[in-house]
Order: structure tokens, then C-alpha cells, then sequence
């Protein structure tokens, strides 16, 4: 077993590992930024170095002073988390050269998969269904035309190195294609330093299903069902669970052993995540294939009962897989929340401030992963993601109910945040039985009724001060609004009047 580890990261992923390394009696060393000296990660390690000042090029990105340091402190492993260096090669290629451990797959399977493009390819080699379109970046508008004709409009322009959304655009017609030919390289370089871009055909209203992957260093592959990750604003997914409720057993068994068959094509070990998109007669095709931890793992633990930090941790350490396929089965259902400190009312623009009060909820079937505490300050320099609030219960419909029992819970100030967004999805109807896809927040139009209901209800507070000032020079006629409960704690304090 490893000795010591350094954690490449920050926030609620890195004390997320760090509790880990304490289970298994493993020293955590935590890297921080200027801005992160009274992080939560930075005081729960067993040792913690200062790497930069608050840009995340100057300290979680400075690939020679991580590296440098993990040499200097003595480290056998780092665990890079997601984001930053989790998918990069070039990084994991020199931690391998230096004789450091990396708690993740090799380089060589990272950059197989991580260049679309050679991914479809690879895929498409191996039996993997892959959306119809190119496995070759389009090199003209002319050459680009003709094949979308082929494949059929609408089709995706999307970047070969791409992302989260990013270098991707729709295109329904050839008069359309090439100013977005163009935008797409300029967006694809920009991004990613590659305007390399291919086409994929347009999936009408599909869902977003992932594959959680893992396997060792001796040839063992297993996989740990799927999650449902079709709760998305601006392609960013933000509500995940597992298992899906649209899958079914037969589809689950097809599209695991896809997943499964994907690791095996790029010799892949440690933990990893195949994403489809499955259309509406559960047809599925490989989207890509995330080479680290997933932010919503947490879900696939619950219903598992597998610890997947744990495990990458074991792995690397080269150890087999401590569990076989035939003992894993699908226990209850969880369901996660990414809390974010944004403004859903302001085009859901990023919040700074001080955490002036932080509580969060608890009770049976409740977790919360989470790198903050009260006093704790929301940065400008980094994701805004304050903390990921899970669930879980025997049924989806108890689990949805625990939700949002918690997040009405969950006390929040001096930041805004996306809470009460959140309780719009979970109460409506089409979510509670299960029918969306990813395309559900646009079609529901939850964005423009969340802020309508945040107006209507900021001119009824507004009223309702108006009404006491009344009161208080004796006009109590105008106090209408008198026993009327305002439920939305996360912005406003409870009130209740008698």
C-alpha cells in the first residue's frame, strides 16, 4: 500500500480524497493557492504546501512545481482528482517518468481516448456503437457539406478536443455550415490549442446514460451500473442519479458490457466513466469516455456500496479488484445535487463572498461532499461548485422526497446560490415520473419560471415591508399579507405571521 499521496486539487474533491487516505491510514499531503490558505482541504491534511499565488496557472496547474514538490515531500502517489491534471497525458507521462505512482489510468489510455476523433475510431473498431457521422477531423466546408448530407441534418460541428459543451454547434442546413465551420475551429483553438472538429449527427431529445468503469493492473474489468446525467443547463450537468429509471435490465445489460467493452479497447485500469446518449427507443451510442473520477460518483457508491477513492487508491497501489461482477446488484436509488454559489435570477453568473452561514442538512439516506464550511470564502478564481448534496432510498420516489426535504434544509448565506432552482426541477411533475431528457430545463422553460415566480415574489416581500412600516404607523388595515409562510429559506429567512 502507498505511503503517502499528494492530492493535486482542491475543494470538496480533495477533501473527498483526503478522508479516504485517513481510512486507509495513508499521509494525505494537500497542495493550496494563496486564495485557499483557510481552505477546508488545507487544514484536514497531514501536510500542506503552498504552490502559488490565486490563478490556478500560477498553483493547481503548475505542472513542475507539483511534480517538484511530490519528489521533494517524498510522495509515492498523486491523485490528480478531476479537473485540472486528471486528463491531461503530458502530465501523467511525467509522473510515470519520474517513478511517481498516478491514481488513474495510464497515459497511453488517456490520450487514446481523450482525441475524439481517434476515440470514435477506436470504438467503431471495437464493436462500441458510435453516433453516425466522421472518425476523421473535416478538413473543408466543401468536404464537410457533403458528408452531413450523408449523415442527414440536423448535425453537431463538435471539437475533436473537446468538452463540457465547449467548440460544439448545431447546424440544420448547408447555408448554415460555413460561418459555423469557421466559429467552431475558432472556439475549437481558443478552448483546447486544436481546431481539429468532426460531425456527428444530431440525436433528437436524447438522454445522457454513463457507464462507471473500473478495472486493475491484472486484466480484471468490472463495472458498476450506470447514471442517469440528463439534467443539464448550457450541456453542464447539474442533478444526476443512479440507476436510471429509464433503463431497463435487458438495455442495462447491453450498455454496460458496451461500457466495459470501450475499457477494454484502450487497455484502460483504474476507475473511468463510458458516456452515451441513448435516444428514445433506448438506442445507445459512445459519446466519450471520461478518463478519472466523475464529479457524481458518489451516487454509483451508494448503490453499490463500493468506496471508488478507495479502490483507485488499491489499484494503483497494484492490488486486484476487491470485488467480482457477479457480487455487485443495484441497492435503492441516489440522487445528487451540485450546489453552486451562482445567481439563477442574474443568467446564473458565478457568487463571491464569505460562507457567513453554512449548515448543512443531515439525517437518514444524506451525504454531502463538500470543501467548505461556515466563515469559508467563495472565490472568483475558481468553479463555483460549493458542495454536491446526495441521497439516497430504497425508491426513486423516496429518494426525490428526501431531496427535497434536504435542500430545503441546507442554509446558506452570504453568497447566492442555486438551491432553489434546484427544488423547481424536483418538484416538477415530468421529473418525478421520469420523463425528460436533455433537453428537459429548455423545454420546461424552468429558467424563465423560476424567475418569474423570484419576481412575483420579491414584489410580494417587497409589499409585505411596506405592510409592517404601515403597521408600525398604526394602519393595520394594510397588512394583508398577515399568516402567509414564505418556504424558500435559502434566500430569505422564514417568516410567519400571527
Amino acid at each position: 500500500m502507498l505511503r503517502k499521496i499528494l492530492i493535486a486539487n482542491r475543494g470538496e474533491i480533495a477533501v473527498r480524497i483526503i478522508r479516504a487516505c485517513k481510512e486507509l491510514g495513508i499521509k494525505s499531503a494537500a497542495i493550496y493557492s494563496e486564495a485557499d490558505r483557510t481552505s477546508l482541504h488545507t487544514s484536514m491534511a497531514d501536510e500542506s504546501y503552498l504552490i502559488g499565488a490565486a490563478p490556478s496557472s500560477e498553483s493547481y496547474l503548475n505542472k513542475n512545481k507539483i511534480i517538484a514538490l511530490a519528489k521533494e515531500i517524498k510522495a509515492d502517489a498523486i491523485h490528480p482528482g478531476y479537473g485540472y491534471f486528471s486528463e491531461n497525458a503530458d502530465f501523467i507521462e511525467t509522473v510515470e517518468k519520474e517513478g511517481i505512482v498516478f491514481i488513474g489510468p495510464s497515459s497511453d489510455s488517456v490520450k487514446k481516448m481523450g482525441n475524439k476523433t481517434a476515440a470514435r475510431q477506436l470504438m467503431k473498431k471495437n464493436n462500441v456503437p458510435i453516433v453516425p457521422g466522421t472518425t476523421e477531423p473535416v478538413k473543408s466546408v466543401e468536404k464537410g457539406i457533403k458528408t452531413a448530407k450523408e449523415v442527414g441534418y440536423p448535425i453537431l460541428l463538435k471539437a475533436a478536443a473537446g468538452g463540457g459543451g465547449k467548440g460544439m454547434r448545431k447546424i440544420s442546413s448547408d447555408k448554415e455550415f460555413a460561418d459555423a465551420f469557421e466559429a467552431t475551429k475558432r472556439e475549437a483553438m481558443k478552448a483546447f490549442a486544436n481546431d481539429s472538429i468532426y460531425i456527428e449527427k444530431y440525436i433528437e431529445n436524447p438522454r445522457h446514460i454513463e457507464v462507471q468503469v473500473i478495472a486493475d493492473k491484472h486484466g480484471n474489468y468490472a463495472h458498476l451500473f450506470e447514471r442517469e446525467c440528463s439534467i443539464q443547463r448550457r450541456h453542464q450537468k447539474i442533478i444526476e442519479e443512479a440507476p436510471s429509471s429509464f433503463v431497463d435490465p435487458e438495455t442495462r445489460n447491453k450498455i454496460t458490457q458496451a461500457g466495459v467493452n470501450a475499457a477494454k479497447a484502450c487497455n484502460y485500469f483504474n476507475a473511468g466513466t463510458i458516456e452515451f446518449l441513448m435516444d428514445k427507443n433506448k438506442s445507445f451510442y459512445f459519446l466519450e469516455m471520461n478518463t478519472r473520477l466523475q464529479v457524481e460518483h458518489p451516487v454509483t457508491e451508494l448503490i453499490s456500496g463500493i468506496d471508488l477513492v478507495k479502490e483507485q487508491i488499491s489499484i494503483a497501489s497494484g492490488n486486484r479488484l476487491s470485488f467480482k461482477q457477479k457480487d455487485l446488484f443495484i441497492n435503492g436509488h441516489a440522487l445528487e445535487s451540485r450546489i453552486y454559489a451562482e445567481d439563477a435570477e442574474n443568467n446564473f453568473l458565478p457568487s463571491t463572498g464569505k460562507l457567513n452561514e453554512y449548515e448543512i442538512p443531515s439525517g437518514p439516506g444524506i451525504r454531502v461532499d463538500s470543501g467548505f464550511s461556515r466563515g469559508s470564502d467563495i472565490s472568483i478564481y475558481y468553479d463555483p461548485l460549493i458542495a454536491k448534496l446526495v441521497c439516497w432510498s430504497s425508491t426513486r420516489k423516496e429518494a426525490i422526497s428526501r431531496m427535497i426535504r434536504a435542500l430545503k434544509e441546507f442554509r446558506i448565506s452570504g453568497v447566492t446560490n442555486n438551491i432553489p432552482f434546484l427544488l423547481e426541477v424536483f418538484v416538477n411533475q415530468n421529473f418525478i415520473n421520469g420523463n425528460f431528457d436533455i433537453n428537459f430545463i429548455e423545454k420546461e422553460e424552468l429558467v424563465k419560471k423560476f424567475q418569474s415566480e423570484k419576481t412575483d415574489e420579491d414584489n410580494t416581500l417587497e409589499e409585505i415591508a411596506s405592510a409592517f412600516s404601515a403597521i408600525l404607523k398604526h394602519q393595520p388595515a394594510l397588512h394583508k399579507h398577515a399568516g402567509k409562510k414564505f418556504e424558500n429559506s435559502n434566500k430569505w429567512t422564514d417568516l410567519e405571521y400571527e
